[in-house]
């Protein structure tokens, strides 16, 4: 791991503050959920997980077919599907479609998607002013920073920090009661909904069937980005459609429940394209964006497609003990946790940040949490073998590989294997130089071991070892 990322985790671990922050928040939403799947409450969850994992898989594999279903269906309702292959391109259109309206100001609700395309970075260098109207979503883009956590972008800020920098950035009291923090934002966001000409939502599902774009939400933010401006655009990774209406029963029974712990989110918007004639409300018109951005070169890999039924729910970052100690800030793309570990590698490739796939314990507890049976810790491993053997490749790696073929070849001869031992451990024959290997970590902190040894206790040699135990039990036979 570069030494950057090392001094950026020690900072997060030594912020008690802030380990109680995110401690505190990921423990609650992982005691929600608890609650609402608990088989005396949900006794049908584990066939939701089994069902929503065959629509997944069912919908992947048949992509292409429901991406033209789709285009066709958005058309009929009047809108337009637009195919980008990155972010520039999902940037250029947006930039142009304003420039031809005459729209300088767009409010969003919360996207990932967006984030991960960093479009309102690209949208302010060419002065068009993008507003977060998410409450979390809106802090974090004052305090100039991207999402701590999928589902509560702000989950790692102190409403006393949330009051420090509505002062600085509002020109408000220092207000920090949560209830009226709410009502600042509220006042200030209102201005700019009435106000925008185009606005911009995510999907977190997409119907193939009727072209109907599903938005969950708790705010009611969503809703009035998507029907107060006279433009409508949503934006969504391709991997976002399923192919009909009634297939959403299984997903929105098990979304709210995995990423917040409630039965259903208070908003369920279907959004269907621009306002029909007679219609007195709803935009003038309506864009769905359909984002690849390394999606279909995942979709390529059989063995890890998998990693596009995600349905950001964010259950596998609050059950993690690796994200809920390092944070989210920690990683290095916009998508953190285990589904981050997985997923980044996978979309900007292998050899941008080979430690990613390597910072999980494998105690499988993301994959006991996913709604839709993600094997993470199964992915994880593959590409940590590709880790390794991108590092063969490149021979940065080889006195590794000489210390794991010395390893597999003592390992292979019993006897060797005995004595190593036995020198290891400090009993006769190699009692005093027992005791030196005792001693070998602070001895040898140098260099890779060092590396290795700042991250791991090497647990204390027993007195004995288990063959000389099983001997003494079995009466000294071998």
């Amino acid at each position: 791991m570069p030494t950057a990322y090392t001094e950026k985790i020690n900072r997060t671990i030594a912020d008690a503050d802030l380990q109680l922050a995110v401690y505190t928040a990921t423990g609650r939403l992982q005691q929600n959920r608890r609650n609402v799947v608990a088989p005396d409450v949900l006794p049908e969850y584990q066939d939701l997980r089994t069902q929503a994992n065959a629509l997944k898989k069912h919908t992947i594999e048949n992509l292409d077919y429901y991406l033209e279903r789709v285009e066709a269906a958005v058309a009929h309702n009047g809108g337009k599907t637009v195919f980008c292959r990155d972010g520039d391109e999902v940037a250029d259109f947006i930039l142009n479609l304003a420039k031809e309206r005459g729209a300088h100001l767009i409010v969003k609700s919360k996207s990932m998607t967006t984030e991960e395309v960093h479009l309102n970075d690209r949208l302010e260098q060419h002065h068009l002013e993008a507003v977060e109207t998410d409450l979390g979503e809106y802090i974090i883009q004052l305090a100039h920073e991207r999402p701590y956590h999928i589902v509560a972008p702000a989950l790692h800020m102190t409403r006393y920090q949330v009051a420090d920098l509505f002062e600085k950035k509002l020109g408000v009291g220092h207000e920090v009661v949560v209830e009226k923090q709410t009502m600042i934002a509220r006042a200030t966001l209102r201005e700019k909904f009435l106000a925008a000409g185009i606005g911009i939502t995510g999907a977190n599902f997409v119907v193939a069937e009727s072209g109907a774009v599903v938005v969950v939400e708790n705010e009611g933010n969503a809703r009035l980005s998507s029907s107060a401006p006279k433009i409508h655009i949503a934006i969504a990774g391709i991997e976002k459609l399923i192919p009909r209406a009634q297939d959403l029963a299984v997903f929105l029974k098990l979304l709210g429940r995995s990423a917040t712990g409630q039965p259903m989110t208070v908003y369920t918007s279907f959004l269907s394209g621009p306002r029909r004639e007679g219609e007195i409300d709803g935009p003038e018109e309506f864009y769905l964006i359909l984002l690849d951005n390394g999606r279909t070169k995942l979709l390529a890999d059989r063995d890890k497609r998998e990693s596009l039924y995600c349905i950001r729910c964010g259950a596998c970052l609050n059950t993690c003990p690796v994200y809920r100690k390092i944070g989210g800030h920690n990683y290095p793309w916009v998508y953190s946790g285990p589904i981050g570990a997985i997923i980044t590698p996978q979309f900007v490739g292998v050899q941008q940040d080979p430690w990613l796939p390597f910072t999980s314990s494998l105690c499988g507890a993301c994959a006991e949490v996913c709604p839709v049976k993600i094997d993470i810790p199964r992915i994880l491993l593959e590409l940590r073998s590709e880790a390794v053997e991108m590092k063969t490749r490149e021979g940065s790696n080889k006195w590794e590989k000489l210390a794991f073929r010395l390893w597999s070849w003592v390992m292979k001869r019993p006897r060797l294997y005995e004595a190593a031992s036995l020198f290891a451990s400090g009993v006769a024959p190699a009692v005093e130089a027992g005791k030196w290997v005792r001693s070998l970590p602070g001895f040898m902190n140098v260099g890779p071991v060092k590396a290795w040894t700042s991250v791991r206790d090497l647990p204390p040699q027993p007195e004995q070892s288990f063959r000389a135990l099983w001997r003494a039990r079995q009466g000294g036979s071998r």
